[in-house]
């Protein structure tokens, strides 16, 4: 041990003054409550409950759901399903109004990258699909989800139709 006091060791955190623990614990207090408290926000609720309807949908036509919401560096895989040999990745947009663009049409080049990179690695991660052919599949969901027009575009693009650097 150092002969120096307890505050010049340079670990502030070790001092037990009183004022020090009552103001660690008032932060402690605050960020429980807010992270607890805190609703989620509107978009992001329509959004995970645009692709829980995708899901659904695609499974009563026969696919069968791998992963949802696969997180890789180079972006999201919103839905990971397989269908007769082929592994399909889903892109599910959803907007309340289609009057600035359909939800399709925002799924641009620097998207489907994004997408195709991610999709690598989700092949690393999950060998047994790594000879498995992939395909690119968007589904559209316009409108409010108690009355949604759904619009599935299979093979929407494929690795040929974008160049990855």
């Amino acid at each position: 041990a150092s002969n120096l006091p307890e505050s010049r060791m340079g670990n502030r955190w070790r001092c037990h003054h009183p004022a020090r623990l009552a103001s660690r614990a008032a932060v402690s207090r605050r960020f429980l409550r807010s992270a607890t408290v805190a609703p989620r926000a509107r978009h992001l609720e329509h959004g995970s409950a645009a692709e829980a309807l995708a899901g659904r949908y695609l499974a009563d036509r026969g696919l069968r759901l791998v992963t949802a919401n696969f997180r890789a560096r180079a972006g999201e895989l919103d839905l990971v399903m397989t269908e007769r040999g082929v592994l399909v990745v889903v892109e599910v947009r959803a907007r309340r109004r289609a009057n600035v663009a359909t939800p399709a049409a925002t799924v641009n080049r620097g998207k489907q990258r994004r997408l195709i990179r991610a999709t690598g690695y989700f092949l690393l991660r999950h060998r047994q699909f790594a000879h498995w052919p992939v395909r690119f599949d968007v589904v559209s969901i316009t409108g409010e989800l108690a009355d949604p027009e759904i619009r599935w575009s299979r093979a929407a693009f494929t690795l040929d139709d974008v160049t990855v650097r």
